[in-house]
């Protein structure tokens, strides 16, 4: 019977076309492993890497660069990790723990001579890791029951809700006051405006005399009309002319 892991299918994370490798002293303590121990100048072996993954194990391949023969894999089930392990004096090189078909395992170390492709290396482990995690959050999200209580909205038996339409409240709309404190006047009844005063009554300005009463106003308003001079009546002359002519005709 196949097992869940024949059926994923490998995805590739990650291709460098050249990474070098480096057999390494055991470990003798729990101090740092530092790339200065090594043979730096003269590598063991040089070759391509493939980083792949296949469900939620990710595979670090050493291959032939013509042949693409495989050299030695390290299978990778968490990182950072035992599989994979960073120096501490360089940023370009790594312990890498390889295994064979029958699972038995051996520390080598690896180095790139470009940082941008131990970069890479690098975060290619990382994000696969992390997507890793979100899946098992989710899978256990999906399988553990719901104990948050669930929100009723629904409408219980008998219960009815009432809707006004149309019975906005119009809001009062207070008239704007000037700076200085005073209310606008109101416009006239009609929208026309007053006439200005007659030039004529502008020239009739008569000056009450002080503690005067009102005889005194319509006294001071007779000698106004009395000073003023009537212009001649053309009628009136013509008029007695005519009569003197006539008297001058008639017979004595």
């Amino acid at each position: 019977m196949a097992t869940d892991g024949q059926f994923e299918y490998e995805s590739i994370l990650c291709v460098k076309p050249e990474v070098n490798v480096y057999r390494i002293p055991p470990r003798t303590s729990n101090r740092a492993i530092r790339a200065a121990d090594w043979k730096l100048d003269a590598p063991d072996w040089t070759g391509r890497m493939r980083v792949t993954a296949r469900g939620k194990v990710a595979y670090v391949k050493l291959e032939d660069k013509v042949s693409g023969e495989l050299f030695a894999q390290a299978p990778v089930d968490e990182y950072p990790g035992v599989a994979v392990e960073t120096v501490s004096d360089s940023s370009r090189y790594f312990v890498l723990r390889i295994m064979d078909d029958n699972g038995r395992t051996a520390f080598i170390g690896i180095g790139f001579g470009d940082r941008s492709d131990a970069f890479d290396f690098n975060v290619a482990l990382q994000d696969h890791f992390k997507w890793v995690k979100q899946e098992t959050e989710f899978s256990k999200q999906a399988q553990a029951p719901d104990s948050t209580p669930k929100l009723d909205l629904g409408f219980k038996e008998g219960q009815t809700i009432t809707l006004n339409i149309g019975q906005s409240k119009k809001k009062d709309r207070s008239r704007p006051q000037s700076s200085g404190g005073f209310g606008l006047l109101p416009p006239p009844p009609g929208g026309k405006l007053a006439p200005p005063p007659s030039s004529r009554s502008t020239n009739h300005n008569t000056q009450p005399s002080a503690g005067g009463s009102d005889s005194g106003c319509l006294l001071d308003l007779d000698s106004s009309n009395s000073n003023s001079v009537a212009p001649p009546n053309p009628t009136s002359t013509g008029n007695s002319d005519l009569w003197g002519d006539f008297d001058s005709a008639s017979p004595k």
